[in-house]
């Protein structure tokens, strides 16, 4: 199609429909002839009322794709949150029984100590029944 001038109506037409943009462009750098004339539009309104029908369906479909891309973030977000709730609160949860099981291990661990420390007493009393018992040194 190079160096070809298409006939009106024909794949001009269908090549402005398919990328206005490239059309609109060209027709706005050629907006005044060389003598300083306005020249004859390359489109006529029929086909710039087309063109714009064409961007505004397309800045339609683009807003759309946005709204279902927010939408689908603020849900995963959402999800996220929940989720992260959850966990904080098993968190939560889990931490106090660790804190539970931990007092009570320690203080089973104090009761275990205090009765080692009266055995020891015990033990050093009989020590000395012992050595009363047997002054010979069996043991």
């Amino acid at each position: 199609m190079e160096g070809e001038t298409a006939p009106r109506g024909t794949s001009t037409q269908l090549e402005a429909h398919s990328n206005p943009q490239s059309e609109l462009r060209g027709s706005s750098s050629n907006s005044q002839s060389h003598d300083g004339t306005e020249p004859n539009a390359c489109f006529n309104r029929p086909d710039i009322l087309r063109a714009l029908e064409v961007v505004e369906r397309d800045s339609v479909a683009i807003a759309e794709s946005f709204t279902s891309l927010f939408a689908s973030l603020r849900l995963a977000l959402s999800e996220v949150t929940s989720t992260s709730v959850d966990h904080m609160r098993c968190f939560f949860d889990a931490s106090g029984r660790l804190q539970e099981s931990t007092l009570d291990a320690a203080t089973r661990g104090n009761r275990y100590i205090n009765s080692c420390l009266r055995l020891n007493e015990e033990m050093r009393g009989t020590d000395g029944l012992a050595t009363q018992m047997y002054p010979s040194g069996f043991i």
